[in-house]
């Protein structure tokens, strides 16, 4: 299966890059700190401490997404819940990270941010592509835990889920006897007008 491997690697990537983006702010708020630099009159010591946290609070949120994405590849299961929300949201960040790169960093960052929103988009949409009524049903055959309207047989696609059931296995009229062989057929009832 592909979805392991590639749940594997956006946790890896991301858990990468939250360690990176705190640091790289950290970084810059000790510049900012040490070099007594201002902005438009700002005081360097708010600069530098926002800076310091914006890192810590990025670099958290991405090491949690990370750690959605290892928990999805151990278990081989879709993300629910918060998880979605949480890889769904870090898509949309990397997108709009990848919007801002091209212009202030260049190509190569926003290649980067669109190849890690790439893969998030690819976890996301392998593990939908597996819940899906062709899926099998554990130890079964696929289509086997669709319900009964994916079991009903191709003329009864109209039936709905209180439409009366036939079965076709009493004697009528010419037959011999019950046939095992026919199965129960669904059928929908007329729709009359009043």
């Amino acid at each position: 299966m592909v979805r392991r491997p590639v749940a594997g690697v956006v946790a890896v990537v991301l858990l990468a890059e939250a360690v990176f983006i705190a640091a790289l702010n950290w970084f810059l708020g000790v510049v900012v700190d040490r070099q007594d630099m201002s902005l438009a009159g700002l005081d360097p010591d708010v600069m530098s401490t926002s800076s310091k946290i914006g890192g810590v609070v990025f670099g958290l949120y991405f090491a949690l997404c990370a750690l959605v994405a290892a928990l999805v590849a151990v278990r081989d299961r879709a993300p629910a819940g918060l998880g979605r929300v949480l890889l769904i949201s870090a898509a949309v960040v990397h997108g709009l990270l990848g919007a801002f790169a091209w212009g202030l960093v260049g190509w190569t960052a926003f290649l980067f941010m669109v190849v890690v929103l790439g893969l998030i988009v690819l976890l996301l949409m392998t593990y939908d592509r597996a819940g899906g009524p062709e899926s099998a049903a554990p130890g079964g055959t696929p289509g086997e835990g669709a319900g009964p309207a994916a079991r009903a047989e191709p003329g009864a696609a109209g039936a709905g889920a209180g439409a009366p059931v036939s079965r076709t296995d009493e004697p009528q009229d010419g037959d011999d006897g019950p046939q095992d062989s026919v199965p129960a057929r669904i059928i929908a009832p007329v729709p009359t007008t009043p």
